[in-house]
């Protein structure tokens, strides 16, 4: 008998979208949620190779002497130099896309499992998922949103933040589903819609 073929389902948004929540929500359902961006973090801090990648990329700053990824140093080296993201994704992004088929591979019973990502059609990590979902808020609740959240950052910077993620209109053309997190709509019928939706494919 083949062995069944595990539905893996893209969650992504704008920053302050809320796709955490939605996350959250999907997660009461004992659906498995891998978080990319965490696991990025945790990778680029604990994948021996990696840290001489970008060590070699990007200079010995790129680390502090606990081998921790030296954040204010990279952030400053490419938030304003699209070439030197392009480098970065390409050195990071293959690790996670390694890292998040062994994860697959713990759950072999799961009804699907969910992957979490703010760059997820702007890294084509889209292309090794089966359906993409997007969650979508406008832009003016975005940013409250952000402001309450992260109150150390002005409105320009979270602007800044969106000019770098692809458009919500879209993310909604690309998406196979939309979930609208946009304070008019209630949330949780949505997501039990589509919960009952993936259960199904």
């Amino acid at each position: 008998m083949s062995k069944k073929k595990i539905l893996k389902i893209g969650i992504t948004g704008g920053i302050g979208s809320g796709k955490s929540i939605i996350c959250r929500i999907f997660g009461c359902f004992g659906v498995p949620i891998y978080d990319a961006d965490s696991r990025a973090r945790w990778i680029m801090n604990n994948h021996q190779t990696l840290q001489q990648e970008v060590t070699a990329e990007f200079g010995a700053e790129a680390y502090d002497s606990q081998g921790q990824l030296n954040r204010p140093y990279m952030a400053n080296q490419v938030f304003n130099d699209s070439n030197k993201v392009k480098i970065l994704n390409q050195l990071v992004h293959p690790k996670v896309g390694q890292d998040f088929a062994a994860w697959v591979q713990l759950y072999p019973n799961a009804p699907y499992l969910l992957k979490e990502a703010a760059l997820m059609f702007e890294s084509g990590s889209n292309q090794a998922l089966d359906y993409v979902m997007t969650v979508f808020a406008p832009k003016d609740v975005r940013i409250k949103r952000v402001l309450q959240r992260d109150p150390q950052r002005s409105e320009e910077q979270v602007k800044a933040i969106f000019g770098k993620q692809l458009a919500e209109e879209e993310k909604i053309k690309r998406a196979d589903f939309v979930v609208y997190n946009d304070d008019q709509q209630m949330v949780l019928p949505q997501v039990v819609r589509l919960h009952e939706q993936f259960l199904n494919l």
